[in-house]
């Protein structure tokens, strides 16, 4: 089977991750496959936020946490190290589209180089925050921007899961 259809088919997101940390470059590869998703009118309105520093990825999952609405000591990340978090550019007609796109590609990525990952919503009602939005504006980001997803990547800590069987009825055919 073609490769990039049988990551599509094997890739499952990963709720338990271990504490090592992932290579850089790794990272870096990852990050450049989501940089090449799709985006209405080839405009590129997509951020990708790479968080590695453990301070701050905390302080990430905490706002997360209490949007969530979690007992407190909840790790809605799932003891990931890394944090990719998408952002687009809300002046753009697709901004939900892209970002959503990018994200697939960071997961595919992931995986097809043996990191697990996880799309983590909530990442618009962070960046709505005041709380934030400093973090944009301390990273030098300005502009109207919304938080489409984080994409957290670890080394799996737990056994392979198999894709469930595919619900009937979802593809027609008009010939």
């Amino acid at each position: 089977m073609n490769e990039v259809l049988k990551a599509m088919i094997e890739r499952r997101s990963i709720r338990n991750f271990k504490s090592s940390p992932i290579d850089e470059a790794v990272i870096g590869s990852i990050i450049e496959a989501g940089l090449y998703a799709a985006s209405g009118r080839n405009f590129q309105g997509v951020k990708i936020i790479s968080v590695t520093n453990k301070e701050l990825r905390d302080r990430i999952s905490e706002m997360n946490r209490k949007i969530g609405g979690w007992k407190e000591g909840f790790d809605p990340f799932y003891g990931a190290p890394v944090v990719l978090i998408v952002i687009a550019d809300k002046s753009r007609p697709t901004f939900l589209y892209d970002g959503s796109l990018v994200m697939g590609n960071l997961m595919l990525a992931a995986h097809s180089l043996g990191i697990g990952s996880c799309w983590i919503h909530r990442a618009k009602e962070e960046f709505e925050s005041d709380e934030g939005k400093k973090i944009l504006t301390d990273l030098g980001i300005e502009g109207d921007w919304e938080g489409i997803g984080h994409c957290v990547l670890g080394y799996a800590d737990g056994k392979k899961t198999d894709a469930p069987e595919r619900k009937p009825r979802r593809v027609y055919y008009i010939r």
